[in-house]
């Protein structure tokens, strides 16, 4: 939220509202992966890093020509994505 440069209303209404939507979104992808959790905190942080971990992975799969079938039903694929995330 803190990264807009716009100095007019209707630019920082877009900026304000895209944030929070994403912001929802996440939350809301947040609580259908924890369902059986009684945990409602939601580190943003760690989804940050569960992306960039998945992008990551696909790049390497990607440009190393690897089988991505292989690597995706993997259980250690699920290690890697979490890797770095903090578990609340």
């Amino acid at each position: 939220m803190t990264d807009c440069q716009a100095r007019y209303k209707e630019p920082l209404n877009f900026h304000f509202n895209a944030s929070l939507t994403a912001l929802n979104l996440l939350k809301k992808e947040d609580r259908e992966s924890n369902e059986k959790s009684s945990s409602d905190a939601c580190s943003i942080s760690s989804w940050k890093t569960r992306y960039f971990n998945k992008h990551l992975l696909d790049q390497f799969i990607s440009h190393f020509d690897l089988n991505p079938a292989s690597i995706k039903n993997s259980p250690k694929d699920e290690e890697l994505i979490n890797y770095g995330a903090i578990s609340a």
